[in-house]
């Protein structure tokens, strides 16, 4: 895979989030129309241990995640963007043995608001397991979140 300057930082941003990396999602693909990220299924995500489907939280995480991660494609420079509203509409459960794909694209960005919409999906994002729309605000590039983020963000060591 090509490593382009949207990729590096979308990268950056994810080995920002603890929670994330905990989890192990990972930059599947980015590009301007938007982003995939996945979140490899393993014992840490099942919800059901008698059938494995993963736990909506971990699904919650990572189309979070993913939304968020979305300003990127869209912004012209980074802005930390949390979230004002998402919400998500669970189709059907989270199969064992398959990772999960979550894609988000902004579809209108305004002075003070992002408006983004996103599927999570594990084998056919034509049968998507979740429908995900979110409001992000915008608080401009300024503003960086706490230093150890900040300094992440730009690649540099602690």
């Amino acid at each position: 895979m090509n490593e382009t300057p949207l990729l590096e930082r979308a990268r950056r941003f994810l080995s920002a989030l603890r929670h994330c990396q905990k989890l192990n999602i990972q930059v599947h693909s980015v590009d301007a129309e938007g982003i995939v990220l996945r979140l490899p299924y393993s014992s840490s995500i099942v919800g059901n241990p008698q059938t494995g489907a993963i736990h909506g939280g971990a699904i919650t995480t990572l189309m979070d995640t993913a939304l968020g991660m979305a300003t990127l494609c869209s912004l012209p420079e980074f802005e930390v963007c949390p979230t004002l509203d998402l919400r998500i509409d669970y189709m059907s459960p989270g199969v064992a043995d398959q990772d999960v794909y979550g894609h988000a694209h902004c579809y209108r960005v305004s002075r003070d608001v992002i408006f983004i919409r996103g599927t999570a999906f594990q084998d056919d994002p034509e049968q998507p397991i979740a429908q995900v729309v979110g409001t992000y605000m915008r608080l401009g590039k300024d503003i960086k979140g706490g230093i150890n983020f900040a300094r992440k963000l730009k690649g540099e060591t602690q």
